[in-house]
């Protein structure tokens, strides 16, 4: 749009900026407050000015009442000139870019108990099959890979080769980890050292496991405060139906779950355990939203315009031959 536009002035114009330097806006206060002190230190001379003006063959109506807009103008002249040096600005068209995706560490419970078959065709199958979606849903994001069960093996480090990591979670057995137990603060912990170097704060780790922590070197309280001390949010998903064969424990994985910004979920089969991934997905591509970057768009030579318009005005009416009967 032309800047001779009344359409800058509008207040839903004003309003829809971003500016950059927001805190120059009180200036526009100050303006008003300069020429009333201007008028106060200067009225002691309005007598003389007014037997001046009464002295110009008799003319002192209209045109008197003119002088008001040389300072009118200048006044607008430099209200203009804040509003373009507060820099308004806008979105441009098409230009949003999103900053680097969400960093993820993925630990799978790979003990004996997630054999169960309470999820179809078992505990571990389920978490590996909707795992696999929750991957194909990822655009920019790391993930890292870490089975545990009564020790960790890590199988992928933060990567965004999904071809790889799908190949990997397709290879997770009971197999892979001989000593029995659930050491899910180990797990925890495994997790935190990959993320905590990573630059940006979205860092998150999922844990995905049936029992209590029963093995390990780390307690899970020491795993949750190395968490918290290195800003990674924490989801755990407690995997299995309560009253199965194979009992599921929650407290643990309650526990992890209540650092900042942390969640617990049960999936008490393969249809909420796909709920679970579909909400994980959406919190985190909520956050990755919320962290986009703008080219942002100026308008504030609109305003300098405008300013230089109300300045050359205010000189006109001063130095041309008007001036006689217009200055105050």
């Amino acid at each position: 749009m032309n800047w001779f536009s009344p359409y800058w002035f509008y207040p839903k114009t004003l309003l829809s900026f971003y500016w950059a330097n927001v805190y120059l806006l009180w200036l526009l206060g100050l303006v008003p407050f300069f020429f009333f002190l201007k008028w106060v230190f200067s009225s002691h001379r309005k007598q003389t000015l007014l037997l001046s003006v009464e002295g110009l063959a008799g003319k002192r109506g209209l045109l008197v009442k003119f002088r008001f807009l040389v300072p009118l103008f200048f006044m607008m002249g430099v209200g203009c000139l804040v509003l373009a040096i507060a820099r308004p600005q806008l979105p441009g068209s098409g230009s949003e870019n999103f900053t680097e995706g969400v960093d993820i560490a993925i630990a799978v419970d790979i003990s004996e108990s997630m054999l169960a078959r309470d999820l179809q065709p078992n505990r571990l199958e389920a978490a590996k099959n909707i795992g696999r979606r929750f991957i194909e849903g990822r655009i920019n994001d790391r993930i890292a890979l870490v089975a545990f069960a009564g020790e960790t093996v890590t199988l992928s480090p933060l990567t965004t080769d999904y071809v790889s990591l799908k190949e990997y979670l397709a290879d997770l057995s009971t197999d892979l980890v001989k000593t029995s137990g659930t050491a899910i603060g180990t797990a925890l912990a495994s997790c935190v050292n990959k993320l905590r170097d990573v630059p940006g704060k979205s860092r998150v780790a999922i844990i995905i496991s049936d029992g209590d922590n029963t093995a390990g070197a780390i307690p899970p309280e020491t795993a949750l405060e190395l968490a918290r001390s290195f800003g990674v949010r924490v989801y755990t998903i407690a995997i299995g139906k309560p009253g199965s064969d194979e009992v599921v424990d929650e407290k643990t994985l309650r526990m992890l779950a209540g650092g900042p910004e942390g969640r617990f979920f049960q999936a008490t089969d393969n249809t909420a355990l796909t709920r679970i991934f579909d909400q994980i997905d959406h919190l985190e591509k909520s956050l990755a939203e919320s962290s986009r970057v703008y080219d942002m768009t100026d308008y504030y030579y609109q305003y300098l315009n405008w300013a230089i318009l109300f300045f050359l005005m205010s000189l006109f009416l001063r130095f041309t031959f008007l001036g006689n009967l217009l200055e105050d």
